[in-house]
């Protein structure tokens, strides 16, 4: 019987977790609630656990990815799985109190009903406050899974009361999987220095914009450490081809990385700091190119 799909990535991106994760499960010690902190494989883990609750054709490894729970269960169509996400950078408290007020109920399918957090850590104080109260009379049915990127930013009360896992990143897994897919050695480095997961990494590796950036931002450093002069005139370039946030974000994070490929140059030392400021003025709302073009000039 073929695997599940989910349990491949599993086994690659983080066979430990895979493996602890399996003999809770089989054991029966399951928690009520989960905090999974860092996105390797971290959302792949929350929708294979739920399938494990629900498979209807259980064989006691897995769940068999095929039924009609699973399948519904990773198209996000499940009447006992509710999925809450970020609108516009944060978790509303009305959001959360919908949710657990739908939940409040019995469940459609089963007795058990799962409720997955993404970016947990954007909650408002007052939506986390509602979850706590959940939590801290746990209803048997429910279980609570909540995803994170910095779990300093949840309460340390909701943090105390889930058992914590850490899906710590592998750049060599997200590195080769790019090279699989035809991007030179040095691009595929590049990404998966940045990207947080795999899926991340190919959605960047499939943008031309993004592929033609990190082309430029490769000259722009080799130029930034031996010929200034040009460097400057090569940051119109950059702008030009970096016209919003999103991807002027993700430029501070590849020069960074770039950079930081030659510690033992001085002058590779000395715009890492000169970086850290201009992004600072970038974030403070000065234009990408002038916060480049500023670097420069005090170098």
């Amino acid at each position: 019987m073929p695997k599940n799909p989910l349990t491949n990535v599993l086994e690659q991106q983080q066979p430990q977790l895979l493996q602890e994760m399996q003999r809770i499960l089989k054991n029966n010690k399951r928690s009520h609630a989960y905090l999974f902190t860092g996105g390797f494989a971290s959302w792949e883990m929350a929708i294979w656990m739920t399938q494990y609750q629900f498979c209807e054709d259980f064989d006691g490894l897995e769940p068999c990815g095929k039924c009609r729970s699973c399948r519904l269960i990773a198209e996000d169509d499940f009447a006992d799985l509710a999925i809450l996400e970020p609108t516009n950078g944060f978790i509303k408290t009305d959001d959360v109190r919908a949710l657990l007020s739908r939940f409040s109920s019995s469940s459609y399918e089963g007795k058990d009903q799962v409720v997955i957090i993404r970016g947990a850590d954007k909650m408002h104080v007052n939506a986390a406050n509602s979850l706590l109260k959940v939590m801290e009379e746990p209803q048997s049915h429910i279980y609570l899974i909540l995803l994170v990127e910095d779990e300093n930013q949840l309460l340390a009360t909701i943090k105390s009361r889930c058992q914590q896992f850490h899906f710590r990143k592998n750049q060599e897994v997200i590195k080769l999987d790019l090279e699989q897919k035809g991007l030179f050695r040095s691009q595929a480095g590049l990404l998966a220095d940045v990207a947080s997961s795999v899926s991340e990494a190919r959605s960047l590796a499939q943008d031309a914009n993004i592929l033609n950036a990190l082309q430029t931002l490769e000259r722009f450093v080799g130029l930034l450490l031996t010929d200034k002069g040009k460097a400057y005139l090569e940051i119109s370039r950059l702008a030009s081809q970096l016209t919003d946030k999103d991807s002027q974000a993700l430029a501070f994070q590849l020069l960074v990385s770039l950079l930081g490929q030659d510690l033992k140059n001085p002058k590779a030392l000395d715009y890492l700091d000169r970086l850290i400021l201009a992004r600072k003025m970038w974030q403070a709302n000065v234009s990408f190119q002038n916060a480049l073009e500023y670097m420069i000039l005090q170098a």
